[in-house]
């Protein structure tokens, strides 16, 4: 389970709508930082890498 800002992430949410579990990240932001950080919207929190979660916790 990826953990970010203190928040546990399901594993099986894409990406971009599961940053939305973060309070304050919305739909639009959400999709900013995954088109910032290059990470595709089809990809799921559990086929993130150690260093794209690493890069979304820099960008937050």
């Amino acid at each position: 389970m990826a953990r970010i800002a203190g928040i546990n992430i399901p594993q099986n949410k894409l990406v971009y709508v599961g940053l939305t579990y973060i309070y304050g990240i919305g739909d639009k932001f959400s999709q900013q930082i995954c088109s910032s950080l290059e990470i595709p919207k089809a990809k799921r929190i559990n086929e993130l890498t150690d260093e794209e979660i690493l890069k979304i916790r820099e960008y937050i």
